[in-house]
């Protein structure tokens, strides 16, 4: 299935010849050696690329296992490079190779080559990179496929498209499945075969059914805060298993760094200052999340909060969880301070929302719960309620602006109404 994924292909065109490596990275199987090896090649031959002056090396292949060496791979590329025309270098899975680091730094002092990379881990990319190309390493980050990405090449309404999307998630190689049973034992293998397996096998963890079950755990908890402290809890008191809060602060942010959960930092929007405790972790992607459950918990809210937040990161904003104090009384007249949650802060420059997911919204009693959250905000950045369904925007008297779900993902600007 070729499915067009112009952001990205769009971010690589104006990237190109800049002098810098452009990364590409993302979760395994989410598309990254699709867009450098068909959808960007194809626009470099059709852009006047001579396909000799085009070099890929795929380093997760097993014929490609001798490239490993950097050493022989310099010596493969410099050797390909047979004259002083623009030549490009289109390596993936680089996190194959030992010392990959110095092959692209050495990459950067020949003038008259343009290299881009894929890697499956963020670890490569927050350190070595940072670190090693001092400011010379310019990232693409790749998600699975957006809603819109997902509905343009689906055949079928939208409520069907939804409802597989909510169900299997967009992982390019499920969406070109054709029966439900293919979907869920692909998913279920490769989240067991594929991610998990590389995160044991790369740390060289030992505590195998541990990290198993702390992605069970996670699973379970999209949307709601929790903090290894927690998880420790539930594991003595439910498994009788000893899983201290370190390892598994540790093991999350392994599961972080191979791109398979995101972290949201919960930020006190009236005292303007995070807040250290009780993150929320989201799934990259919904169907992996769903699959570990063996597709029960399909709680229909937190999996469209999981997606929105998975939509507004592959937009380019900075999304945190809201956190609003406000004083009540209680029965006895004692004051009293209670907590009130917006889903999403989400900012972009100087720009700011506060965002609120909700199924349902027919009840007065289910209003007022999305409302007084962004009532109590003491700014004038634009709130957003959105909906399940297919309702275009409006206001409501106090300035809300409530949207469906369908008009959210399918319009890129949709935030500015």
């Amino acid at each position: 299935m070729d499915i067009k994924r112009d952001a990205y292909l769009q971010q690589l065109i104006e990237r190109k010849d800049n002098g810098m490596i452009k990364v590409i990275t993302g979760i395994r199987r989410c598309g990254k050696s699709f867009l450098l090896f068909n959808i960007f090649k194809r626009y470099l031959l059709e852009n006047g690329a001579d396909a000799e002056h085009i070099i890929e090396i795929a380093l997760d292949g097993i014929e490609n296992e001798e490239l490993r060496d950097p050493k022989v791979c310099f010596r493969y590329i410099k050797d390909a490079m047979k004259d002083s025309g623009r030549y490009y270098l289109l390596l993936d899975e680089v996190q194959f190779m030992p010392r990959f680091e110095e092959v692209l730094n050495s990459l950067l002092r020949i003038s008259n080559i343009d290299v881009y990379v894929t890697g499956s881990n963020s670890k490569f990319l927050s350190s070595d990179i940072v670190t090693e190309f001092r400011g010379r390493g310019d990232e693409v980050r790749i998600y699975p496929l957006s809603f819109a990405e997902f509905y343009s090449a689906y055949d079928g309404d939208y409520d069907d498209a939804w409802n597989d999307y909510m169900t299997y998630g967009g992982l390019p190689q499920v969406a070109g499945f054709q029966n439900d049973r293919q979907k869920a034992e692909y998913l279920r293998n490769i989240l067991a075969n594929v991610y998990l397996k590389d995160v044991i096998e790369r740390y060289k963890l030992q505590s195998v059914d541990e990290i198993g079950i702390l992605v069970d755990v996670l699973a379970s908890a999209i949307g709601a805060p929790t903090n290894p402290s927690k998880i420790a809890n539930t594991f003595a008191s439910e498994r009788q298993m000893n899983y201290t809060n370190k390892t598994i602060s540790h093991h999350i942010d392994l599961l972080a760094e191979a791109f398979l959960i995101s972290k949201a930092s919960r930020y006190d929007i009236k005292g303007r200052k995070y807040i250290g405790a009780n993150l929320k972790y989201y799934f990259t992607d919904l169907g992996l999340r769903n699959a570990r459950l063996k597709f029960r918990q399909q709680e229909s809210t937190h999996i469209m909060e999981n997606i929105v937040y998975n939509e507004l990161l592959l937009r380019g904003y900075n999304v945190d969880v809201g956190v609003v104090d406000v004083y009540d009384k209680d029965k006895e007249g004692k004051r009293i301070r209670k907590q009130l949650e917006v889903d999403f802060v989400v900012n972009q420059g100087s720009q700011r929302y506060y965002i609120q997911v909700a199924y349902d919204m027919t009840s007065e009693e289910k209003q007022t719960q999305e409302f007084n959250s962004l009532r109590n905000i003491p700014d004038s950045f634009k709130k957003i309620v959105i909906v399940n369904g297919t309702k275009k925007p409006w206001r409501n008297d106090e300035g809300f602006v409530i949207m469906g779900m369908k008009y959210f993902l399918l319009n890129a600007d949709s935030l500015e109404f």
